[in-house]
């Protein structure tokens, strides 16, 4: 057992990088047609343009060689065929099984087959959130659950409000959350609980309570909040049992596996959606956990179409045996010579896009909760001097530009991903304006990452 930097292949790309490629000038590599090309991958709509990091061909050959000592195509072949890889707790790593289509098998040790299980539970909450949106499902006094207070802390709020922001504007999604309002409460401030409640009639809301265990702590304080709030609105707190939970059950449901302690706060056992142990928190946006709140909001149809875009990525993380040609392997492996070779203590992520302005945050929690440790699965403790993860913040575009780029520019080199589309969810177009909206933003978009990887001769 050891740590990654004792790896030959890992040794030899550090010794490339400070007796070659740091004595560079990235104007000269970007002259490299042939390095620039095996930077540049393509799948479906995305395209990774990784060309302006610094990195030669040779190193691009030797980042492979990484790739191949650390077995990383086995281990995602291990994990995406359901083998038990979270060691230290003896479970499955199995959130791409979230996304398949019904019909498609994952089976574990046990030979059960996962995806039957995910799509028992995506069934329910189709049918459910129609009857909610339809009006089938109404609250105490009859009227439509319009509003819905989604109640989580961690991945159980960061992954489905990055997905809320991200979606909210696309115009079918707009059409279909129309005359609808759906919040998050995470915080256990106060504050967060009146910036989620204020203005909602509670006889029109629906709390979704978000917690494995019901247990946390954050969270369970903001269910009880609620919960009294319902209470309070209805004059009930001294009715009895029956009377309390008879309206308690038309405004809450919850995403859970501990039925019994549901049961006891006033849940009815049909509204409670079940997860399983291998749904790790910051991969959970894709199960019950984003998707029970979401499909309320935006339906479930619109869901199952956003899960598809998910699997076809996955799709690519499986099956693509090229790592030149795998767009989130190669991605994680630029990530890591940016932060392991070249040493770069920081990474920014800057989405050209407000619709991902909660998109840094969600990267955020993915990956220093993950790789945020001093030891590797084995419990070998990293050697002074050998860091665990990059520190992640990021900002949109062209917002950022009027905050920290300064310092990318002139004051530290910090490895930045950005991410542009080439339409917009809602383009402007006015007359007498020389560029669209959008296409100032893109021509930001285009220029910024120029002028840090080129910078200006004077």
């Amino acid at each position: 057992m050891s740590t990654y930097d004792s790896f030959e292949s890992v040794k030899a790309l550090k010794a490339h990088y400070d007796t070659t490629v740091k004595q560079s000038n990235l104007k000269d590599l970007l002259n490299d047609s042939d390095r620039n090309t095996a930077l540049t991958l393509e799948f479906g709509d995305v395209v990774l343009d990784a060309s302006h990091v610094r990195i030669d061909s040779a190193a691009i050959g030797m980042l492979q060689k990484v790739a191949e000592e650390t077995k990383v195509l086995e281990k995602i072949a291990d994990i995406t065929s359901g083998k038990r890889m979270n060691n230290t707790e003896n479970r499955y790593v199995l959130h791409t099984a979230l996304r398949k289509p019904e019909g498609e098998e994952l089976k574990v040790e046990e030979d059960k087959d996962v995806v039957a299980d995910v799509h028992v539970v995506r069934k329910q909450i189709k049918a459910f959130t129609d009857k909610v949106r339809s009006g089938a499902v109404v609250g105490h006094t009859g009227r439509a659950l319009k509003n819905i207070v989604a109640i989580g802390i961690g991945g159980s709020a960061l992954g489905p409000e990055f997905v809320f922001e991200a979606l909210k504007k696309d115009a079918a999604c707009a059409a279909a959350s129309k005359g609808r309002e759906l919040k998050f409460l995470a915080n256990v401030d106060p504050i967060d609980f009146f910036r989620a409640t204020d203005g909602l009639d509670v006889e029109e809301t629906l709390f979704v309570i978000v917690s494995k265990t019901f247990t946390t702590a954050e969270t369970m304080l903001n269910a009880r909040s609620c919960r009294n709030l319902i209470l309070d609105h209805y004059k009930a707190k001294e009715g009895s049992d029956e009377d309390r939970n008879a309206i308690l059950s038309k405004h809450l449901c919850a995403v859970s596996t501990n039925l019994k302690a549901t049961a006891e706060f006033g849940i009815k056992d049909e509204n409670v959606f079940g997860f399983w142990e291998w749904v790790g928190g910051r991969f959970s946006a894709s199960s019950a956990v984003g998707l029970l709140p979401l499909s309320l909001f935006y339906s479930y149809d619109v869901m199952e179409e956003f899960l598809k875009g998910m699997n076809h990525i996955d799709n690519n993380f499986r099956d693509e045996k090229d790592v030149t040609k795998n767009i989130p392997l190669f991605l994680g492996l630029i990530g890591f010579y940016n932060a392991h070779i070249t040493g770069n203590a920081a990474r920014t992520i800057l989405p050209y896009c407000q619709a991902l302005h909660r998109f840094p945050a969600h990267i955020q929690q993915l990956d220093m909760e993950s790789n945020g440790k001093t030891v590797t699965k084995e419990g070998v403790r990293y050697p002074e001097g050998v860091e665990a993860g990059p520190i992640i913040f990021g900002e949109p575009g062209t917002n950022g530009q009027h905050s920290f780029y300064q310092l990318l520019h002139q004051g530290r080199v910090i490895p930045a991903e950005f991410i542009g589309f080439t339409k917009s969810q809602t383009p402007i177009n006015m007359d007498g304006e020389v560029v669209t909206n959008h296409n100032e933003l893109m021509s930001n978009f285009f220029a910024q990452p120029d002028a840090l990887a080129l910078g200006k001769d004077i």
